[in-house]
């Protein structure tokens, strides 16, 4: 404890801050450093006055005011730079501080205190000292941790013992790390007159703001700064501006970094190479390339140079967006600039040209790559191979695989299976089928896609042991094969013949929970095409009894198969099945049958096809029946019941089908002797348009039948009603033509002919044509036996006619049939 004796109370205290330099002062014991609120603690002073007792108190404070003493024993404090008080501004007692024994241990002048804001020395007895930098700075920071911000420090600050300036607050800045607290000193100082507008304080600012993560700090500082700076008229902080927008940028404040950047651009300040970078990295990361665009060529339009991560941000970007060319031209420039591109840029340019097609450019910048150090990865290499797969360049890209092995690499996954199924859809089998056994043997399994290429092509080229390896490889391995793969073995295995092999996969196929009714429909056509209509019946067999199900239109094709083939028995119980499907026999498959009836030449056949014409169950049979019967079970004449049939006909869907249906009729009829009902027919199908261009009448110089597009019996009933009506117009009108022409084509020319010439007709016979002048056919007319012959029948020969008919509807049977001649009919039919 010191105690200190003197006449007053307030030197002795101060002298506790004299001049330490003195030898007393180093008997004094150390004072404690400032504490937290800006006061350090001194040890308690007893001091003894006159006529008062001892007195204990505690002063705290760096520096002690000078106090004088008053008569009611009162302090009064007193400024060196007061007007009042003593002249001279020094103190004239002494402090003596005494040691516990009362001994004096050091005696000298107090120090004595400043007017806050007004002076920026301290006294030390009459000496001068300055207020240290160090010392302000200290007071600064202790007084802005102590009270934050608020009222009570703006008066603490301006309380101040000493006059800041613009660098005791930079380095406070400095050393303060709480934001809000920068923030309070900064205002503070913008408010004094001796405030300066510094660039590094702004920088400090929002060098904290971004440590604490407060954006909306920063951006409210920005606005300050660019107010401040527009109104005084000064110079911005570039550098304070670049730092807000790279912040922003990197904290992914896209909008707010954009906004900050155009109003510095507007401004006409500069923005530099590196903020350009952070923004350019932010629009690309938000998925924006044509954005990060424009900011690159306005970084171009201001001329900022480019650094190198320009360079590596912009490159891979411009590729992989399209824009090749822009992207070559800055791999150029930042060649020219001594700028090494990365593996990287390497590997986008590689890539997005390849995947362009520009295969030549892709190679020239791949060769590249040994000059700069650098060595292709698997990742470029399956790049490279892919392009060049796709470009349809399959000896290039085994090229470069081959490369890759050389290089030491190994082609993953999806190398071997590109490398696969390019070759296996080219067909090349012997390569896909070596990089298959090479991907089995480094480990890898084949997926579906991969077996289903191999497999299709193997079955497309009839390897049906390849084929059957790699789908029970497949069905080992825990796979499931595609439809279009077990569609593809079923095909091959239809071929082949192996029906039972075919089952047993489409049943298998059934369990996999695929839909089997086309494929079994597929491969039932097989047979079909083939002609192979025993095992078409048999597959057809399978697929009932396995409950799988195929449509009308392949019934149908079986259907004529059978027929084609005299399989009559089994050819009525499909067409049985089709009608019973709700299927419409049309009067194509109607007519169809009849020719085989025309042609049939076996009378158990005969009675078969009879039979399947009654299962057609088509409005037509029922007309051929009725056409065989009397009148009176008719109860109708023959050419009435005629013409209601052809009414009935639809001839905007069916006239291609009604013509073949009389084509084939009048045959049928022709053969069977019913020539009156042939000639009805003919007529009636003459009165609907069926051929409208057969007769034709030119006046008095050409009368002329077209039968080229008739069938034997057709042209032979044709022929005959024709000349019947020519004889009548000649006969009766006297209208005599100078000639009549029969144009028969070179397949009926000779059937006609023959027909003619048993009654001496004067038609001459030429290539395709009979010619005979109207005046020959006039008097032709006039005998007897050729109105007997128009009127009544057709002699002809029955081996000649038949002989005609084979050729146009082929039978299996060559036997001509024996067909006696056609009865002559005196009179007209009823």
């Amino acid at each position: 404890m010191l105690r200190c004796t003197k006449k007053s109370i307030a030197p002795r205290l101060s002298s506790l801050f004299s001049n330490p330099g003195t030898p007393a002062a180093s008997k004094i014991p150390t004072l404690p450093s400032e504490s937290r609120d800006g006061y350090c603690p001194i040890p308690d002073l007893r001091c003894s006055v006159k006529g008062l007792s001892l007195i204990s108190l505690r002063f705290r404070g760096v520096k002690t005011p000078n106090f004088v003493w008053s008569p009611n024993c009162s302090l009064i404090r007193e400024y060196c730079s007061s007007s009042g008080g003593r002249a001279s501004g020094e103190w004239t007692e002494e402090i003596e501080y005494l040691d516990e024994s009362g001994s004096v241990i050091y005696s000298g002048k107090g120090v004595r205190s400043v007017e806050p804001g007004q002076d920026d020395h301290v006294l030390v007895g009459g000496i001068r000292k300055p207020m240290l930098n160090a010392s302000a700075i200290a007071k600064l920071v202790e007084v802005v941790r102590r009270w934050k911000w608020g009222p009570d420090l703006e008066t603490q600050m301006d309380n101040l013992q000493f006059v800041p300036n613009m660098s005791h607050v930079v380095e406070a800045l400095r050393v303060l790390k709480e934001s809000d607290a920068s923030l309070s000193l900064f205002r503070w100082a913008k408010r004094q007159p001796w405030y300066v507008h510094d660039e590094e304080c702004y920088a400090l600012l929002f060098n904290g703001l971004n440590q604490g993560r407060d954006f909306d700090g920063i951006r409210a500082l920005f606005d300050e700064m660019i107010a401040t700076t527009n109104d005084s008229g000064g110079v911005a902080s570039s550098a304070a501006c670049n730092r807000v927008i790279q912040y922003l940028a990197r904290a992914e404040k896209l909008e707010v970094a954009f906004c900050c950047f155009k109003e510095v651009r507007d401004l006409g300040w500069k923005v530099d190479a590196q903020t350009y970078n952070a923004l350019i990295t932010l629009f690309l990361n938000r998925g924006l390339p044509y954005k990060a665009f424009e900011i690159y060529e306005s970084m171009e339009a201001t001329g900022s140079s480019l650094d190198a991560s320009t360079f590596e941000l912009m490159i891979p970007c411009l590729a992989k967006s399209g824009r090749l060319d822009a992207a070559l031209k800055l791999f150029q420039e930042m060649k020219l600039r001594s700028f090494r591109p990365s593996y990287n840029v390497f590997a986008a340019l590689v890539d997005s040209m390849g995947k362009a097609g520009r295969l030549d450019t892709s190679m020239k910048v791949y060769a590249e790559l040994p000059s700069f150090g650098l060595r292709p990865s698997t990742t470029m290499y399956v790049s490279l191979i892919e392009s060049f797969v796709k470009a349809g360049k399959l000896e290039t890209a085994m090229n470069i695989w081959e490369d890759m092995k050389k290089a030491g690499l190994r082609p993953n996954f999806a190398l071997y299976t590109t490398i696969i199924e390019s070759h296996a859809k080219s067909g090349k089998r012997d390569i896909a089928m070596s990089a298959f056994m090479d991907m089995e043997k480094a480990g890898f399994l084949p997926t579906p896609s991969t077996y289903s290429c191999l497999l299709e092509m193997n079955a497309a080229s009839g390897n049906i042991d390849a084929a059957m390896k790699l789908y029970n490889s497949m069905t080992n391995a825990g796979l499931k094969p595609g439809l279009s793969t077990c569609t593809a073995l079923l095909i091959l295995l239809a071929n082949k013949k192996l029906v039972d092999v075919a089952a047993k996969i489409l049943l298998e196929m059934k369990v996999m929970g695929f839909s089997v009714d086309v494929s079994a429909s597929d491969v039932l056509m097989v047979y079909i095409k083939e002609g192979s209509v025993d095992l078409a019946l048999r597959w057809l067999q399978f697929m009932g009894s396995s409950g799988i199900r195929t449509n009308n239109f392949i019934i149908r094709q079986l259907f004529e198969s059978c027929m084609k083939n005299g399989l009559y028995e089994a050819a009525k119980p499909l067409l049985e099945t089709y009608v019973d499907s709700a299927a419409k026999v049309d009067l194509i498959l109607y007519t169809s049958i009849l020719a085989y009836l025309v042609r049939c030449q076996d009378e158990e056949k005969e009675r078969q096809l009879m039979s399947i014409l009654g299962a057609t169950k088509h409005k037509a049979h029922n007309f051929l029946c009725g056409l065989f019967t009397g009148t009176e079970q008719r109860k109708q004449p023959v050419l009435s019941f005629v013409r209601e049939f052809f009414q009935g006909i639809d001839y905007e869907l069916e006239e291609g089908a009604a013509r073949y249906f009389v084509n084939v009729l009048l045959n049928y009829l022709v053969l069977m002797g019913q020539i009156n009902r042939a000639r009805c027919v003919w007529k009636v199908a003459y009165e609907n348009k069926l051929f409208p261009k057969a007769i034709v009448f030119d006046q008095h110089i050409a009368w002329s039948l077209d039968v080229r597009n008739l069938s034997v019996g057709a042209a032979l009933v044709a022929v005959v009603h024709t000349l019947h009506r020519f004889r009548k117009r000649m006969l009766y009108y006297g209208v005599i033509p100078r000639r009549i022409k029969l144009v028969t084509g070179p397949t009926l020319k000779i059937v006609v002919a023959q027909m003619l010439s048993s009654v001496e007709s004067p038609f001459e016979v030429s290539k395709v044509v009979l010619r005979a002048p109207g005046d020959s056919v006039m008097e032709w007319f006039k005998k007897p036996i050729v109105q007997q012959f128009l009127l009544n029948e057709i002699p002809s020969r029955s081996d000649i006619l038949m002989h005609k008919l084979n050729m146009l509807f082929p039978s299996s049977a060559p036997e001509i049939r024996s067909l006696s001649p056609p009865k002559p009919l005196i009179r007209r039919a009823a």
